[in-house]
């Protein structure tokens, strides 16, 4: 499996999920952004950490740091695995001095957690990128992909085939992210215009 790095690029209240935060993930080396939801405690968590904020109480996220440090292993990567019916599936990496590395399952918002507890490498698997990969500005406006970018096996325009596009678009529409389905639309008729 080809994994992808990626960092932490934003995170905003989702106004659709209440109670739920939009947490944007980017390509290191590339345009792709992938919108992922988390709880609020996920996100008060993530937030804590990347303003490098201490909290009087600790987490779970610091409790099992210290857990697995007591027991001589850690957290060595966290990989965004699959995503099935918007649902992403994520595996964290555990090592241990005398020990094969475990994979163990997690949700996106835990696993993003753990990946900044140890500061260990966050992926995206290649599949995942391909699925919910979006070409987008900074400002969070979906941009057209220059040919000269393109990913191989896609169209110039996006990450996406139109069919791939529609699809996330009734995912968004049916979880209530009007905003992301207004820009998949506005992608989608930008690609259909040039055909």
């Amino acid at each position: 499996m080809k994994k992808i790095p990626v960092k932490i690029l934003g995170m905003s209240y989702s106004q659709s999920s209440i109670g739920s935060y939009v947490l944007v993930l980017s390509e290191m080396a590339g345009r792709r952004k992938i919108p992922v939801i988390i709880k609020s405690n996920e996100a008060q968590y993530v937030a804590m950490r990347l303003e490098s904020v201490k909290s009087r109480s600790p987490f779970m996220y610091d409790l099992f740091k210290d857990l697995t440090d007591t027991v001589g292993c850690g957290v060595t990567e966290v990989v965004i695995e699959h995503l099935v019916e918007g649902v992403f599936y994520c595996k964290v990496k555990v090592r241990g001095d005398s020990t094969a590395p475990s994979l163990l399952d997690a949700s996106v918002g835990d696993a993003i957690s753990l990946s900044l507890t140890y500061g260990c490498p966050l992926y995206v698997s290649r599949d995942v990128m391909e699925m919910a990969g979006v070409v987008m500005g900074d400002d969070g406006e979906v941009d057209e992909q220059p040919e000269d970018d393109a990913v191989p096996g896609h169209d110039a325009l996006g990450t996406l085939s139109v069919e791939g596009l529609e699809k996330m678009l009734q995912e968004a529409i049916n979880d209530e992210e009007y905003e992301l389905a207004s820009q998949l639309r506005d992608k989608i008729s930008a690609m259909k215009s040039k055909t």
